[in-house]
């Protein structure tokens, strides 16, 4: 195995003589749980932990080592062990807000090619959730795959009628329909995996990402919880993954999300809700905010009946969320910045002293 295995293609080869010091070499984030880390490289997976120097000068959650990640790396102890130097500029990247009250960004993945983004065909099925999954894996300009689950659990009609929505809710990307009970659809979306590609798991818990992985691995690599009696699943993901399959292709485990905020992710609802973006260039006012401006394209879509009300319902709600978290998130920054401004000054003076 070589390191382009692995993902380490030109793009990221041109950034190695900066940031690689003598005695560090390249290796991927194969796996975070809290502080811990796995890496991996052409020779296996070691554990790994952070330099002080690179923790300390941390600024942000953003800064922070994530699954997918290439990072440069000391190792010790004949090679079974890592230290953390350097991160390499992603060319990726899933983020969300963090969960709670907190306004931060949260790093779920990196360097990620496409994310095949779970919805239960059953009591999942939610297109204001599935909105928010594409703008998240838009923003971090990842392409987004629909996976449309436990086809099992409805009719054919019933799955007509699901596919059928999408459409009229303007998500014109690729879907694909498939059952881990039955098999029905898995050969669709298994041709879908190439080798040294690397992708990424994303939905709510218990919509059967684990089930497919394992199914995808051929053994049952990772645990899966009871199925309810409405023929859903159970939250068992507890850390984010990555992990090599036999067709060389890669594959981040993630666990389920109940809470998917989004912060300053104004590009990815821009890509999220293209037929949006294509009608709001054509709007009278640059800076329309599309709500109640005349000569508004998007109004006048929505009035004419060739927007989805409910599709533009959820943009405008999105954005409004995206925004406010950002004008949050850009006030903590700056009270941040002065705290650590005046702290310094203290130790300054207290030296001098």
């Amino acid at each position: 195995m070589q390191l382009s295995d692995l993902g380490f293609d030109r793009w990221f080869e041109s950034y190695a003589a900066d940031i690689c010091r003598e005695g560090h070499l390249p290796a991927r984030v194969s796996a975070v749980d809290r502080n811990a880390f796995l890496v991996m490289n052409e020779h296996g997976e070691v554990p790994a932990e952070l330099a002080g120097k690179f923790l300390y000068a941390i600024d942000s959650p953003l800064e922070m080592p994530c699954a997918g990640d290439w990072v440069t790396v000391q190792y010790y102890n004949d090679g079974a062990s890592a230290i953390i130097h350097g991160l390499f500029p992603r060319k990726t990247f899933l983020r969300r807000k963090r969960a709670g009250a907190a306004v931060d960004f949260q790093m779920i993945a990196a360097n990620i090619d496409t994310a095949f983004i779970i919805q239960s065909c059953h009591y999942d099925f939610n297109l204001p959730r599935l909105d928010r999954y594409l703008a998240m894996v838009s923003d971090g300009h990842v392409e987004p795959v629909i996976i449309l689950a436990k086809t099992d659990l409805v009719s054919s009609g019933e799955l007509e009628e699901k596919l059928a929505a999408l459409n009229h809710a303007g998500m014109t990307g690729k879907v694909v329909a498939l059952s881990n009970v039955t098999g029905e659809g898995y050969d669709d979306f298994r041709q879908l995996l190439l080798p040294r590609r690397t992708y990424c798991l994303l939905g709510s818990s218990g919509v059967g990402k684990t089930t497919l992985l394992n199914r995808l691995i051929g053994r049952d690599e990772f645990e899966t919880g009871m199925v309810s009696g409405t023929g859903e699943g159970t939250h068992t993901t507890t850390r984010r993954q990555l992990m090599l399959l036999d067709n060389g292709s890669m594959f981040i485990d993630t666990p389920g999300m109940r809470e998917l905020g989004l912060l300053g992710a104004a590009e990815g609802l821009d890509k999220g809700f293209e037929e949006i973006a294509r009608l709001a260039s054509n709007c009278r006012f640059a800076d329309c905010s599309h709500t109640r401006e005349s000569g508004c394209a998007v109004l006048a879509a929505v009035a004419a009946e060739k927007l989805d009300r409910e599709r533009y319902a959820s943009y405008l709600k999105l954005r409004r969320e995206s925004e406010y978290h950002e004008m949050s998130y850009l006030d903590k920054r700056k009270k941040d910045r002065a705290f650590g401004r005046m702290v310094k000054k203290v130790k300054k003076d207290r030296n001098l002293r």
